[in-house]
């Protein structure tokens, strides 16, 4: 989050009182310090103009079917806008739910998307289902801003990229892209999933758009599937061409806003349910707190491993050793809770992952234990080892997602596993 002048209560305290506020703000008088599950799906009124208001927009702050919202997840959102710093939130039933809202509603047959080559699997694979429905797509090396300004062309609609990469750890010329977008009038989306809104906040680079895979660092318990797309503020939509003239009245910045929430969660479905929302709104109550704890002692576990004599090279933004170090420092708070390395003899990953006594081996990141996977034979095993070799993801690369233990005991787990 932004830094707070001494008049502004810190992050963590707005958090942890957010729920009444927002309860009292909606007319609520039940004193609860954390709002209610909402689990009705239809919305009764007293007088059908109100509903008939409802439906056309002109009678804000309601609801009318839970497939578009709930007041519970609307709580969620107002949290995660305030985390932002933006203008409003839509949530989603998982991350990728999130990113393909941004592409599927924002994003027309002909259009031109430039993207980050290093980006998590699962959305490689969406780009390959939008590439068959005609969205040109364009994959660069975007630690370079040069990169993207060399793919963008007439048609070019959006540029996406990911704060720290999953899981080679590439960190993208974030201010030189936000720059460019904005001389070109391009929809700016970045994945603020593996740093959140607690280390970074994408609007301060320019994005139009903030996604949020919240099943990670901001629900951080590894017991919630949850996405988020924030809009920051800064895009014109008036310009986009691509907004639905039935979505072009009142405030032009809410825009967007509508179309994702009428597009993505009223016609293609993908809801949040009251219930996990409440289970992420209460996860992020601790965000700030978990997020510098997994921060550290990933720093502190990466710079012990950097120096083992069996590791080949550690991959973290906030070591000295990092291609992008300069970047992450300069715009990161800290630099989160996932690394990766690579051992000298890749033959030996099976051995030393099973020798680990403390990390669970499992798929998945962000929660508050420590998860390990060996890279290629799992979660990049489809692409092949060609690819792999493109991607920079060695053979003997293991991708640690740092929880709540203590730095001390895990440094000592890792230390018996590679001796």
């Amino acid at each position: 989050m932004k830094p707070e002048d001494e008049s502004t209560p810190d992050p963590t305290t707005r958090l942890v009182h957010a729920d009444r506020h927002f309860d009292k703000a909606q007319g609520g008088v039940h004193g609860g310090v954390h709002m209610p599950v909402h689990t009705s799906v239809q919305y009764g009124y007293e007088r059908v103009e109100d509903l008939i208001g409802v439906f056309q927009g002109t009678v804000k702050g309601r609801f009318n079917y839970a497939r578009q919202g709930t007041p519970t997840t609307a709580a969620l959102e107002s949290k995660l806008t305030q985390m932002e710093d933006g203008v409003g939130t839509v949530c989603f039933a998982t991350g990728m739910a999130a990113v393909s809202a941004v592409f599927f509603t924002l994003l027309r047959a002909g259009d031109h998307l430039v993207a980050s080559r290093y980006l998590f699997g699962n959305t490689i694979s969406l780009l390959g289902t939008l590439q068959g429905l005609g969205v040109q797509v364009t994959l660069v090396d975007a630690t370079s801003a040069h990169a993207v300004a060399d793919a963008i062309t007439p048609a070019t609609r959006m540029v996406f990229v990911e704060t720290i990469a999953n899981p080679g750890t590439q960190v993208p010329d974030l201010a030189g892209i936000g720059a460019l977008c904005r001389q070109h009038g391009l929809l700016y989306v970045v994945d603020n999933t593996i740093t959140s809104p607690a280390l970074f906040q994408p609007k301060t680079v320019g994005a139009s758009l903030s996604v949020n895979s919240l099943t990670k660092t901001i629900a951080g318990h590894g017991n919630a599937l949850g996405g988020a797309v924030t809009d920051t503020g800064l895009f014109d939509w008036t310009g986009c061409a691509n907004i639905f003239d039935g979505y072009r009245q009142g405030d032009a910045k809410q825009w967007g806003l509508t179309q994702l929430r009428k597009k993505a969660l009223r016609d293609m479905g993908g809801t949040l349910s009251s219930d996990v929302a409440h289970r992420i709104a209460v996860g992020a109550e601790t965000l700030a707190l978990r997020i510098a704890q997994t921060s550290a002692t990933a720093l502190a576990l990466a710079t012990f491993l950097e120096s083992h004599p069996a590791v080949a090279r550690v991959h973290y933004p906030m070591l000295a050793s990092h291609p992008q170090h300069a970047i992450a420092k300069a715009h990161f708070a800290a630099g989160a809770w996932l690394f990766s390395f690579e051992l000298r003899d890749a033959d030996a990953c099976i051995a030393v992952l099973n020798r680990l006594q403390l990390p669970i081996k499992a798929t998945g990141m962000g929660d508050t234990r420590t998860l390990v996977i060996p890279v290629a034979p799992t979660i990049f095993w489809e692409v092949g080892a060609a690819r792999r070799a493109e991607l920079g993801i060695a053979e003997g690369l293991i991708r640690v997602s740092v929880g709540l233990e203590r730095a001390s005991d895990l440094i000592a787990d890792f230390g018996q596993a590679l001796a």
